[in-house]
């Protein structure tokens, strides 16, 4: 397949388009280069037969028909976004225009192709979003594919509301769309902006390692590389107009998260003293969602897909990984928010 992928120099995307390129598809990676893109998490495969990039954003409609119309792409994996809570509550202007007029572009340039294409029917538009769009579980159940949205800061309002832009694209038009809702993901080339490399950085850095509130709050964790395997395989077996949500199997509080990265760190990387003891409860995120658990029945009966990682051997890779790659991460450290707290303003 040829694939038109957004946002491919970012933390999933990259995954992505390594993935793909390694299965033998064509990729046209299309990303406007923002704070968290990288293009040295494509590196790898940027000499690759089949590996094009296009240095454009997805709010950009001219850019966005030159593009569909120069590569003739069979399939769009959409991950370009604003994906950072704590940012969204300082500019959550960007998120609304990213997330929401972006998506709105793309499904636009990507509908006017497949129409003049002959409208079909194997094209897939592929919108990738996250199971924050469901809002905040209690102490029991998990999300299924038909829990009600319930959004509840500026970045999951703005990725619900492109996925009803996705949906209605559907209903409206006809256009072949798929909807994947993932779990917090980790692993290698994360921003570090994100919990798990903040973690790892700042116990490397001998400075306070931040726990939001009293750590309470529960995620499900999935590896990077395994949600890049689900969504290759969502595109190629999904059903036009379906939803799917995607996550680890492995739900823990934040403080036990934190807690066994440390005990990772203690091992690859003695320090003088347990690097647990660098752990500071600092004040909670405005809004932040108790749980978040995602059902996944629908994506293992139908597709027969399920992870494959788990959590604690994933963990011991992502660690083993930023010890390992000191000089990617020291590279992002002087971008824009990284190292200070963001989104503590009510």
């Amino acid at each position: 397949m040829r694939i038109l992928v957004t946002g491919g120099c970012g933390f999933i995307g990259s995954a992505v388009v390594r993935l793909a390129i390694a299965n033998g598809h064509h990729v046209v990676n299309v990303d406007a280069l923002t704070y968290a893109a990288c293009p040295a998490n494509v590196a790898e495969v940027e000499r690759a037969f089949g590996y094009r990039f296009e240095h454009a954003d997805v709010r950009d409609r001219p850019a966005l028909d030159r593009i569909f119309e120069r590569w003739q792409p069979d399939a769009v994996m959409h991950l370009a976004a604003e994906s950072h809570v704590d940012r969204s509550i300082d500019g959550p202007a960007a998120f609304v225009t990213t997330n929401v007029l972006g998506t709105f572009c793309l499904l636009e340039a990507a509908r006017n192709y497949w129409e003049a294409k002959g409208r079909p029917p194997a094209f897939r538009f592929h919108h990738v979003s996250t199971d924050e769009v469901y809002g905040s579980l209690g102490p029991e159940g998990a999300f299924s594919e038909d829990t009600p949205y319930a959004p509840r800061s500026p970045y999951s309002a703005s990725k619900a509301g492109s996925d009803h832009l996705v949906s209605a694209w559907h209903e409206t038009y006809g256009l072949p769309t798929l909807i994947s809702n993932c779990s917090n993901n980790y692993g290698p080339f994360q921003f570090p902006e994100k919990l798990i490399p903040v973690v790892i950085l700042n116990a490397l850095a001998g400075a306070p390692i931040p726990v939001y509130g009293k750590g309470e709050n529960v995620r499900d964790w999935l590896y990077v590389e395994d949600h890049a395997r689900a969504l290759l395989h969502v595109l190629q077996q999904g059903q036009a107009g379906r939803s799917y949500n995607i996550g680890g199997n492995s739900c823990v509080r934040n403080i036990d998260l934190v807690r066994a990265i440390c005990s990772v760190l203690d091992r690859r990387r003695p320090a003088a003293a347990p690097y647990a003891q660098a752990i500071r409860f600092v004040t909670d995120r405005p809004g932040h969602d108790l749980r978040y658990a995602v059902d996944q029945t629908r994506i293992r009966t139908e597709l027969g897909w399920q992870p494959s990682i788990a959590l604690d051997e994933g963990l011991e890779r992502t660690v083993a990984w930023y010890l390992e790659n000191e000089d990617w991460w020291r590279a992002l450290q002087d971008r824009e928010g990284v190292g200070r707290r963001l989104g503590a303003m009510r």
